[in-house]
This record gives C-alpha cells, sequence and structure tokens, in this order.
C-alpha cells in the first residue's frame, strides 16, 4: 500500500488517531466530532446541525450521538437560563472526558489532577467545543439533576466506580430517590462502596444492583399537626385543644349527656303512666261479664 501525503498550509486541524481508529465509533460518529472540531473558534454550532450539515439522517445521528456520550468524547447538560427557559449546553472533545472532567472544562476551571479520562483514553490535556442550545421549554428535574452530582462525587472518590457521561444519566434518577427519601452523601457513599471486589467489571452494572437492592425505605409521613387551643363551649372556663369537632371539655360533655339521659327518663317514665292510665280506662268501660 503507498501512500502520499502532503501537509496543508491552511485550513486543517489536528485529529487524533485514537478517534479515526476508534473500535466502537462509526463512520457517523467519527465525521460529527471531527467535524466539530475542526469549526473555527467562536463558531457555536449545535451537534444537531452538524450533522444537518453532513448529511447525516435522524436516526443515524442519534445513534452516533449515543456512541460519543458512550465513549467520553461528547457530553451534554439541560440548566435553567434567563426568563426562567431551560436550555441545554454541549461540550465534544478531542480525548474522552470522564463526568467530572468535564463539569471542570464547562465551568472553566482546572480539572482534579487525580482524575482519569474514561478506559483507553490518552491522559494529555483535552481540547474540546462547547455550545449551548435553548430548547424552550420550562420543565425541570431537580432529584435527577441533584441524583447525578451525588454519583459523580462518589465516582471520584472510588476509581473503580468511573462512570460515563451517559451511565450518570441512567442511574441519576435512582440516586435521587435515594435523595428525596433523606439519604445522605455520606451514606450513599458508604453502602454503594462498601465491600466492592478488586476488579469492577461493570461499574454501571453494580452501581445499578447497588441503587435499587439497597434503596432507603420511604420516609414517614409527617404527624399531622395539632388543631388549635380553643374555650370550651359549655361555659366552664377551661381551654381545650380538640382532638376532632368536639366544641366542649370532657367534664361538660359528660354534664350534657346526663342532662339529656335524665330528660329521657322522665319523658318515658310519663309515657308509660300514660298507657296505665289508657289501660284502667278501658277495664273500666267494659261491660261486666
Amino acid at each position: 500500500m503507498l501512500k502520499h501525503v502532503s501537509a496543508p498550509a491552511r485550513f486543517f486541524s489536528q485529529v487524533p488517531n485514537e478517534i479515526i481508529r476508534h473500535p466502537r465509533l462509526s463512520s457517523d460518529a467519527v465525521r460529527l466530532l471531527t467535524w466539530q472540531l475542526s469549526l473555527p473558534d467562536g463558531v457555536d454550532q449545535r451537534l444537531s446541525k452538524t450533522a444537518e450539515q453532513a448529511g447525516i439522517k435522524k436516526t443515524a445521528f442519534t445513534r452516533a450521538k449515543r456512541e460519543l456520550a458512550a465513549e467520553g468524547y461528547f457530553h451534554e447538560w439541560r440548566g435553567q437560563g434567563a426568563g426562567g427557559l431551560w436550555r441545554t449546553r454541549q461540550l465534544v472533545s478531542n480525548v474522552p472526558l470522564t463526568e467530572e472532567q468535564a463539569l471542570a472544562v464547562r465551568d472553566g476551571v482546572t480539572p482534579p489532577s487525580d482524575a482519569r479520562p474514561a478506559v483507553g483514553g490518552p491522559s494529555r490535556p483535552a481540547v474540546g467545543r462547547s455550545q449551548e442550545e435553548n430548547t424552550g421549554e420550562n420543565t425541570s428535574h431537580p432529584l435527577a439533576e441533584r441524583g447525578a452530582r451525588a454519583l459523580v462525587a462518589v465516582c471520584h472518590a472510588e476509581r473503580r466506580l468511573r462512570l460515563s457521561g451517559r451511565d450518570v444519566k441512567e442511574l441519576a434518577p435512582l440516586a435521587g430517590e435515594w435523595l428525596s427519601r433523606g439519604a445522605t452523601l455520606q451514606e450513599m457513599r458508604q453502602e454503594l462502596t462498601d465491600g466492592l471486589p478488586d476488579r469492577v467489571h461493570s461499574p454501571v452494572g453494580i452501581l445499578r444492583d447497588r441503587l435499587t437492592r439497597k434503596m432507603p425505605e420511604p420516609a414517614p409521613e409527617p404527624a399531622p399537626r395539632p388543631n388549635p387551643l380553643r374555650a370550651c363551649g359549655g361555659g366552664c372556663g377551661r381551654v381545650i385543644r380538640p382532638v376532632a369537632d368536639e366544641t366542649e371539655c370532657r367534664d361538660c360533655r359528660l354534664e350534657t349527656a346526663g342532662s339529656d339521659a335524665s330528660g329521657a327518663v322522665a319523658a318515658t317514665r310519663r309515657g308509660m303512666s300514660a298507657v296505665r292510665a289508657s289501660l284502667e280506662a278501658y277495664v273500666q268501660a267494659r261491660p261486666a261479664g
């Protein structure tokens, strides 16, 4: 195989061979990534727009985007911008980045020195491009976002549990449910990292299992607030705290019940007397046999 290469004098990009020869990236994924990396500084182009210009159809674009995210070359976040609208921020890089490294690049800070790139990626500094896409939506998933941040913190402290951006998104709702049930970050870290094997073959698998199997019980429902104090309606001058809809204290209720009972007994006796009187009058009125 003969090969002749003329170095271009201008309008060229340096792309690592790891991208061109990547065994798990399709040709569409490689084309998307190299196209993005070739754009001049200051050009803010969404990945979907790049796919449109490159002639990549919707289904192929979705698959290529998923491949890039799984390998750490593409990261995406949703956040609330001005006016309450939610937007999507995107980052592409010419080396694989962990979620924490990508967050550091996005926020303009130096990535943690002990962080390592995704498996199979080089350790040299990353070069990336970021874009923002205003989706016009006003929906949020705060629990999932909190869960994602918690997972990143746990995985940063435990190298055996390194996750890709796609893995974090998959597990974020489970982690968010832990937080909604009252679990602290320290408790989550202990449950997820305790007793790990020396070598973890599938970090996302073992985390999914532990997040599901060790899920804390739901927080108990808060006790109902007691009814406010009120003056007894029986006129005794006491102050009561009603349990239901009662308006009088216990003593006043008993007294009222006793009065009602006495009245009922008297009425019964009057009725019985009237019946006896009627019977006697009837007997007297009958002719002798």
